[in-house]
Formats: structure tokens, sequence, C-alpha cells
């Protein structure tokens, strides 16, 4: 699967370890381990980035600025936008490549002609959140960080969804579910983008290997009676589409019934036509 229905991003070029991208009027340069080709950089913008992420041996990295720019700017993508920023381990507070799973996410709830209710663990700054308020849902957002959530809701101001039904919560998300299934509540669509490694608010140690079969059990327990869908995304090294597709049919589909799809998600190099893989996605689709 590959994202390109952007007006305010683009991956303009692959080469050398690096990607040159346009974020709204922002140039940016980040080091991309997956890019192992080595192709002539005849695209001029190569030259006239704002700033260049440099990862450093001993982990990390740091910003190296080559022409002034906002400390924070936004971008959009349809009736959403989203703030930007500059962050540690080059990030921007965005993955462009996701807009597929907002897509897939926004069709089905705005078909499915009836309340909507998703929960979105490790929710990050909101993008998928944001799609499934503007498709009509109601959205449970839980992320162990605090800023992660409070970015979150910026975005939902910004972009005009501060009156939806909203839940921001700064909680583990194993945790989360466990209390929710001991509630009784439930949820029609179940949206997660796990790290490989993380910690809760109190410490919580997560790994995803030893702890993701174990988290989309308790996610069986929280779905309703007709679920919608339930995505998990990954940019783990290792846990291949088919991996995720298995572990879907196994403890999703075998119970539930409904179907798996699983695939790379990428995003389109504008100079060359091809497509970079920025991470794998697997979705359960149910019959109600």
């Amino acid at each position: 699967m590959r994202t390109a229905a952007w007006q305010d991003y683009e991956l303009i070029d692959a080469s050398a370890g690096e990607r040159l991208e346009r974020w709204g009027e922002i140039l940016l340069i980040r080091p991309d381990p997956q890019i192992i080709w080595n192709t002539e950089k005849k695209d001029r913008r190569w030259h006239s980035a704002h700033a260049r992420y440099h990862r450093s041996n001993k982990g990390g990295g740091h910003w190296e600025p080559y022409q002034k720019m906002p400390e924070v700017w936004s971008v959009g993508w349809r009736e959403l936008t989203f703030r930007l920023k500059p962050m540690g381990f080059k990030h921007t507070g965005l993955f462009p490549e996701q807009a597929v799973n907002w897509a897939f996410a926004m069709e089905k709830i705005q078909r499915a002609g009836r309340p909507v209710k998703v929960l979105n663990l490790f929710g990050y700054t909101g993008a998928a959140t944001l799609a499934c308020l503007s498709a009509g849902a109601s959205v449970t957002h839980v992320d162990a960080s605090k800023g992660m959530v409070q970015w979150a809701r910026e975005n939902a101001a910004v972009s005009g969804l501060s009156d939806r039904p909203v839940r921001w919560l700064v909680d583990d998300c194993v945790k989360f579910v466990q209390r929710e299934r001991r509630r009784g509540n439930t949820y029609d669509a179940i949206i997660m983008d796990p790290p490989s490694y993380g910690r809760g608010p109190g410490g919580e140690v997560w790994k995803l290997e030893e702890q993701l079969d174990n988290l989309l059990g308790l996610c069986l327990t929280v779905l309703s009676e007709k679920p919608l869908f339930l995505i998990l995304n990954s940019y783990t090294t290792g846990l291949s589409p088919a991996v995720m597709e298995y572990l879907l049919t196994v403890l999703v589909k075998e119970r539930l019934g409904g179907r798996v799809t699983a695939d790379e998600i990428g995003l389109l190099v504008t100079d060359s036509g091809m497509v970079l893989p920025c991470g794998n996605t697997a979705i359960w689709e149910g019959d109600g």
C-alpha cells in the first residue's frame, strides 16, 4: 500500500541513506537506513533544505539548520491540520505514510451508518484520532506521554475538532485496556501503533515481542458485539506483514470471523516514481 494523496507532504528524493522531504513549505533531509542505494541527487532542492538531521554513533543525533525556519509550522491533509516541529530522533510529529490507514478508518466509520466508538492506543500526536473524529466517531485516545497527548489536543484544536466526543488519556495502554475490561466498556474499532520498546507514565516497561500477543488478546475482550475493524501498525524490524497477518488471523479472525489483510505501507518518491517502504500494517475487518 502506498500513500500519495498529499498536497502538503512530498517525498522528493531518496539516496545515500537520506530522504529529501517537503513538509508544506519546509524542506528537510532525514536519515533512513533502508535507503541503501546511491543514485545521483539531481533535484536542486537537496541544496536548499532548511535543515538536516545527523545521526550520532553514540545514539540519537541533532538537527543542523541551513536556513531560518519556524519552530512550529502546520501541514494539512484533507480537512485536518497537523502542527509539526523538529524533534529528537529525526521525527517531526507526523508519519505521512499512515494516511492510508486514516483514509481506511474514515471510510469504514462513515459507511457504518451508526455511532462508532474507537480506541486509539499509543495514539502519539493524534492523527488517527482526528481522522476518526472527523468521520463522526467518538474516540478514546491513549498514550503514555503527557507531551504527546497535549500535542494531539493542539492538533484537534487547529483542526476545529475540540468539540467532538474524545477522551484524552495519559496512561499505560495495557493497564488501561485491563481496566476497561473490568468496567465492561467496549469499542467498535481499535487502532494501535505500538513501539518496539517504551515506558508507561508509571515506569512500566513495554517490549513489543513479549507483550503484543497479550495486548491483542486483551483488546478482543473490549470489542463490541459488532466490531468494525482493528488496525495494527508497526515499524519494528522483524515484525513483517506476514507475521502481523498471522497474529491477527489466529487471535482475531479465528474467533470473530471477518477477514485479515497485511502489507507494507510506503511513500511515492517523486523523482524516481518508486515507492519507499516505511512500515507494516495488518487490518482485521469484521462482518458487522
